[in-house]
């Protein structure tokens, strides 16, 4: 669960959506809900000093820097770094920040707070290659999954949305 005080149930429910569909938060070698993981299959954070900044094949040819509870691409830590004012380290709170920025810059939050989940998913789709209609060429989950997830970690659900 994300660590940040504060957050809305809708919010901590995405996020902990995100996680289980980016498959951080259910990995095998996980000893901190996903934080500590490097792009899934490439292992463990043992600190959090620093986004890893580790470059892993994930597939024959395919090369990662994600990191951390959301998969964040390495190239992406220092301007959210210096745009949220943290304090440069991937700790599991300034991961949550930065999730939380990055479903602000698809304008979702209104869309999560209101409980439209499956617009907000469309909205943030781009952002994280496992939600459906994301488009990277990786395993997507469908929509159903991900709302029944997302109702399973305390989301609530516009019907039309």
């Amino acid at each position: 669960m994300a660590r940040l005080p504060g957050l809305s149930a809708n919010l901590n429910a995405v996020l902990d959506t995100i996680a289980w569909a980016e498959g951080t938060s259910t990995h095998e070698l996980t000893l901190d809900d996903g934080y500590d993981i490097i792009c899934n299959p490439g292992g463990r954070m043992f600190d959090y000093h620093d986004h890893p900044r580790k470059r892993v094949e994930y597939r024959p040819g395919k090369f990662s820097t994600a990191a951390g509870r959301y998969q964040l691409l390495a190239r992406y830590f220092d301007p959210y770094n210096d745009q949220l004012d943290l304090d440069g380290t991937f700790s599991p709170e300034n991961q949550d920040r930065i999730a939380i920025q990055q479903i602000k810059e698809c304008r979702a939050l209104n869309d999560i707070e209101a409980g439209a989940i499956r617009s907000a998913i469309r909205k943030i789709c781009r952002i994280w290659a496992s939600l459906p209609g994301a488009g990277y060429d990786q395993p997507e989950r469908k929509m159903s999954q991900v709302v029944a997830k997302y109702v399973e970690y305390g989301g609530t659900v516009l019907h039309w949305s």
